[in-house]
């Protein structure tokens, strides 16, 4: 019943207009919008926001970027990336990205974003990765 609650609280302030926010993420319920796993780590985390929908979250860079590859990604969709240091929701757009061969996420994408270079550069999980162009993670210019 408080799933309930709280995705009819974020269909109705989608309804209300103004600039998408990302929603809370609850690490016991969410599962990934692509591959249906259990969205239990915030740092790796993804959503996906829309006007009048209930937010999409993935558990993995790579299954954020298979979703938006595949064009389904809502129309007047944002997107928010957890920054990997903070755990702090930032635009998709906005972000800095990072693999990191060494690091095991969740699907195995190896990705991470923060949200600037400062972040990442704070980040010593980050030190041995290589940057990657947001193209890899926004396929076909679909960054919102």
């Amino acid at each position: 019943m408080r799933g309930a609650t709280l995705a009819l609280l974020i269909v109705l302030a989608g309804c209300a207009g103004g600039a998408l926010e990302p929603a809370p993420l609850d690490t016991r319920q969410e599962a990934c919008a692509a591959c249906r796993m259990a969205v239990s780590e915030a740092r790796f985390a993804a959503q996906i926001v829309a006007p009048g929908e209930v937010p999409r979250f993935f558990d993995d860079l790579g299954c954020l970027a298979g979703y938006l590859k595949a064009g389904r990604a809502p129309q007047h969709a944002a997107v928010f990336v957890a920054d990997h240091r903070t755990r702090a929701w930032v635009r998709g757009q906005d972000a800095t990205y990072t693999r990191v061969p060494e690091l095991a996420t969740p699907m195995g994408s190896h990705l991470i974003a923060h949200a600037d270079a400062a972040s990442r550069d704070q980040d010593p999980a980050a030190r041995a990765g290589t940057p990657v162009a947001r193209s890899e993670v926004f396929p076909g210019g679909s960054e919102r």
